[in-house]
């Protein structure tokens, strides 16, 4: 690989990204045994998100089975609901075990990507690629994003976000803050009370959450998966079918969305005995407006005498003195921003370079994509994981499979063709876009009575979520057309 140097190295596919999308269709080229190919990651190690996350509780908040491959099932996870590490260690054996290595390029962060005309450029720390495709698979959760206190700098102790966890930061016996009660949150906090010698859970908006109902699977059912694959893909489909069944309660029909609440409610009267503080944990806008979070110990740590629930948000912070907006002043010798991350915005678009500009300025009044795959403007790029392309209900696994064969039809388009670079028209990509807002406008997410990180908060519009069912998305998107780029399908028609 070249370091430094202006020659450039000559590649088929240029992916950016190696977490679960970049993998993913790495594992698909691999196998294919067709195309050149590169995969570019900033970190020194493959993972993306469940490389990033170390915080302690960490897991997925999707069921195992349903949270992987369905080219690559793994039947022996540990747990319903796997831990971090398990996970990040399935995508290294991934990687590891299709042959991906000659491919991955670690330590390589892409600093600009051009369209030259008939290439992308793409510069990186470690060199110079050209590119006949690029394969954006950075995600929506890579970037932290940190809020903007008063005084944070200054704070006399660790601060860090959860999602750069310092792990060399004595907590132990310490008083700490956690600011905010997301999904992380919700994790963290349990596993840090006990530990914490206080913890002060700083609550600008109370999440609603439902019971989680995790537990280990057993030797014999794990021994069951490894001999029997059919059972474990039909624990996978049971799954996926309980998942999609709840896609109507974010459409606000009823009873469903009722049922759902009920629920949550219950989970909130069960575990939480004091009035004051359950009044002060229910949330005040429709459940689903915001990720609903699973759990069944954020509740009863919230209730310990060890911890501070403090309803509102932290405001300033004045030396060892966490300040919030509520006026109460908390003394604390370390600060955890569990504080979500930039996902509307995606800072990779400050960097790639198409036919008009920036992809930040083609995106300024909200991301859009043809497909929730392709932008016009920019000539054989594909975006996984981007706009309108996750779930609310479902596994992420699921829609990045669903985007990667778009993508590899795509390829095969190009290989079968004359050359021309596939684009989409500004008509297809306009047309898919109203097509969505269609599809979100009645939903919890636009009419629940939050702001939440799936809506844009320029535009206002739902740019982050595929407002309809998992098989929808396949039955829209799982396979590539060329006439949404002015192109006949290959031998005419």
């Amino acid at each position: 690989m070249n370091t430094g140097s202006t020659v450039s190295t000559e590649v088929d596919v240029a992916v950016v990204g190696a977490g679960f999308a970049g993998i993913g269709l790495g594992i698909r080229l691999a196998r294919r045994r067709r195309e050149s190919f590169v995969v570019l990651e900033r970190a020194p190690g493959v993972g993306g998100t469940w490389r990033d996350n170390r915080y302690p509780g960490v897991a997925c908040d999707v069921p195992s089975h349903l949270y992987s491959f369905s080219f690559r099932p793994k039947p022996d996870w540990s747990r319903v609901f796997a831990p971090g590490a398990e996970i990040h260690e399935y995508l290294r054996e991934c990687a590891r075990d299709e042959g991906l290595d000659p491919h991955l390029r670690l330590g390589t962060d892409m600093q600009r990507a051009r369209w030259d005309g008939t290439r992308w450029r793409i510069a990186t720390s470690a060199g110079i690629y050209r590119a006949r495709v690029l394969v954006v698979a950075a995600g929506r959760l890579s970037e932290p994003r940190i809020p903007e206190i008063a005084g944070l700098s200054t704070f006399d102790g660790p601060v860090f976000h959860s999602a750069r966890w310092d792990g060399a930061a004595a907590l132990a016996g310490r008083r700490v803050g956690v600011v905010g009660t997301g999904a992380s949150a919700a994790q963290i906090v349990p596993a840090l009370a006990g530990t914490a010698s206080h913890l002060v859970v700083f609550q600008r908006t109370p999440p609603w959450v439902v019971p989680r109902g995790d537990r280990a699977y057993s030797p014999d059912e794990r021994r069951a998966f490894a001999l029997d694959p059919a059972a474990e893909r039909a624990l996978r489909e049971e799954l996926f079918d309980e998942a999609e069944r709840a896609i109507d309660a974010r459409r606000r029909v009823r009873p469903d969305i009722d049922r759902l609440r009920d629920r949550a409610l219950a989970h909130l009267t069960a575990q939480v005995p004091d009035a004051r503080l359950r009044a002060r944990l229910r949330p005040d806008y429709e459940i689903g407006c915001k990720r609903i979070v699973i759990s069944d110990d954020l509740y009863p740590t919230l209730g310990r005498d060890d911890v501070t629930l403090e309803p509102s948000a932290l405001q300033r912070v004045e030396k060892s003195t966490a300040i919030a907006a509520s006026g109460a002043h908390h003394p604390l010798d370390a600060l955890v921003l569990a504080t979500g991350f930039w996902t509307t915005r995606l800072p990779f678009a400050q960097r790639i370079e198409g036919r008009h500009g920036l992809l930040a300025d083609r995106w300024a009044d909200g991301m859009t994509a043809h497909a929730s795959t392709a932008v016009h403007g920019f000539p054989n790029m594909f975006v996984l994981n981007g706009p309108n392309a996750s779930l609310g209900h479902n596994s992420a696994v699921y829609m990045i499979e669903t985007q990667i064969d778009h993508v590899l039809g795509a390829l095969d388009h190009l290989a079968a063709g004359d050359g021309t670079p596939l684009e989409v028209t500004v008509a297809a990509e306009e047309a898919y876009t109203r097509e969505i807002d269609a599809m979100g406008a009645d939903t919890v997410w636009l009419q629940g009575g939050c702001r939440s990180w799936y809506v844009d908060e320029a535009s206002g519009r739902l740019t982050l979520l595929w407002p309809g069912t998992a098989r929808s998305f396949r039955a829209r998107n799982g396979e590539f057309d060329p006439r949404p780029y002015g192109q006949p399908p290959v031998g005419g028609g």
